[in-house]
């Protein structure tokens, strides 16, 4: 899918070739860019040779002849291959949170360059794309006085609440020269959490923070979707829903699931049955997982998250994420996790691996029954990396319903939360799929790319 914005009205042509030379290219008609959808288009390729590097460049014919059209872009993608293994892909989550915007000086969203320096055949983004209720000041002092200077735009100087505020959050990552570059040579897999409508938001809230004039979450969700489903690149699905299954060769399928669409509201989390006030998943969303699943006949079974599953994360009083504090067996949103465990062991679905964001700081954690306070699910691992750019903070506590152990957290104790992009202090997860063996190597990087944690992880056959 190669996704592009116009400045203007324009019809949009693209031009994709196995040879970076464009000889003998193929040429297709993309939707018009207008002003119905912010200007964004995209056109799907179809037919693409396995294992190969595509290149492909886009066109803009404005349709008002008397401006002059620009400059064509150009970019390149691996298809995914053939045969087993050979297959990487990175990820993370939680861009331009906390009111740390693009400071041009310091390098814009760096870790977009080092992203692009490990040459990943995909990235997964794993939510909070945007932070529609977080501003941008244009200068914030740093604690060793230094300023941190911020590119500002109309739509980041308040919280978003029209279509054309969730547009213009999602045109200002646009401006960082890093993050283009990145996207223009590497697919994205987009899902999304709460900051691209509101912290912690759920379907029906009735909000109270008085920044707003809109308090109907529903309604800026709706309006949020529209943007954030103009601005990915993310093939048209009923309903317009979220979740979907990514087959990448024969080593590596993707589900994206979806935990903030279709929640009830949050509470203390702690129901004893599995209503519809405990799902977060909800039913039809947990129907189509296990269908996805038990098709799948990837030897890698990827779960892109949008929350992690065994930390206990707090909404004022109530649980926002799974897990709801208490270390007993499966209450609320927990009911539901553990049910799809099970299916997962009943059904003998093997290797599948767990990666998210959401907590803005990197961690490994492994599950295991023999540690839980249920049994009748198969050991897994849940990687979490993040912030891309956005503030760290300290980790949050670990629910020990499932089982989990901590192998590895990015952050030292007693660290000062919200700690700016400037000290380094950013994280993204990348998944290697060796050729021949299909070892999984799972590892978190800072910043710059340097390697901070890696495990090697053995299929089953």
């Amino acid at each position: 899918m190669v996704w592009a914005r116009a400045s203007d009205a324009s019809r949009v042509v693209v031009e994709y070739s196995t040879r970076p030379s464009f000889a003998q290219p193929t040429r297709l008609i993309a939707p018009p860019a207008s002003a119905a959808t912010d200007f964004t288009t995209r056109v799907e390729l179809s037919g693409l040779p396995a294992g190969q590097r595509i290149a492909y460049r886009v066109r803009f014919e404005p349709l008002d002849r008397r401006r002059p059209a620009p400059d064509a872009v150009a970019g390149s993608f691996r298809t995914p291959p053939a045969g087993r293994g050979g297959v990487s892909f990175v990820w993370g989550g939680d861009v331009a949170g906390q009111g740390w915007g693009i400071d041009p000086a310091r390098g814009g969203y760096r870790i977009f360059d080092a992203m692009r320096r490990a040459s990943p055949d995909l990235f997964i983004h794993s939510g909070d794309s945007i932070y529609a209720d977080n501003p941008i000041l244009p200068e914030v002092t740093l604690d060793d006085g230094t300023v941190w200077r911020n590119l500002v735009t109309p739509e980041k100087a308040h919280v978003a609440e029209t279509l054309a505020d969730f547009r213009g959050n999602h045109r200002y990552n646009l401006l960082d020269a890093p993050l283009r570059a990145f996207q223009a040579e590497v697919p994205w897999v987009m899902q999304w959490d709460d900051h691209e409508v509101l912290n912690n938001w759920y379907p029906g809230e009735i909000h109270d923070d008085k920044r707003y004039a809109v308090k109907d979450v529903s309604l800026l969700a709706a309006r949020a979707k529209r943007a954030f489903l103009e601005y990915a690149p993310i093939r048209s699905h009923p309903g317009g829903r979220i979740y979907r299954a990514l087959r990448y060769g024969p080593s590596l399928d993707v589900f994206v699931i979806d935990l903030r669409s279709h929640r009830g509201a949050n509470s203390p989390n702690r129901q004893p049955r599995l209503s519809p006030e405990a799902r977060i998943l909800g039913a039809a969303q947990m129907r189509w997982l296990k269908a996805a699943l038990a098709a799948s006949r990837a030897t890698w079974k990827v779960i892109a998250c949008d929350m992690p599953i065994g930390l206990a994360i707090p909404d004022r009083s109530d649980s926002e994420a799974v897990a709801n504090g208490d270390p007993g067996a499966p209450l609320g949103r927990e009911l539901e996790i553990a049910e799809l465990l099970r299916w997962i062991a009943a059904r003998r679905v093997r290797n599948v691996v767990w990666v998210t964001a959401d907590v803005h700081y990197a961690a490994a954690h492994h599950f295991h029954p023999d540690r839980a306070r249920m049994t009748g699910f198969r050991p897994f691992w849940e990687f979490v990396a993040g912030p891309l750019h956005a503030g760290t903070f300290l980790p949050t506590p670990l629910d020990a319903t499932f089982g989990p152990e901590v192998k590895y957290v990015s952050v030292p104790p007693g660290m000062k939360p919200n700690r700016p992009p400037s000290d380094g202090l950013q994280f993204f997860g990348r998944g290697s799929i060796a050729a021949g063996s299909e070892v999984l190597t799972v590892g978190l990087h800072d910043r710059e790319g340097r390697p901070l944690y890696s495990v090697d992880l053995v299929p089953e056959r």
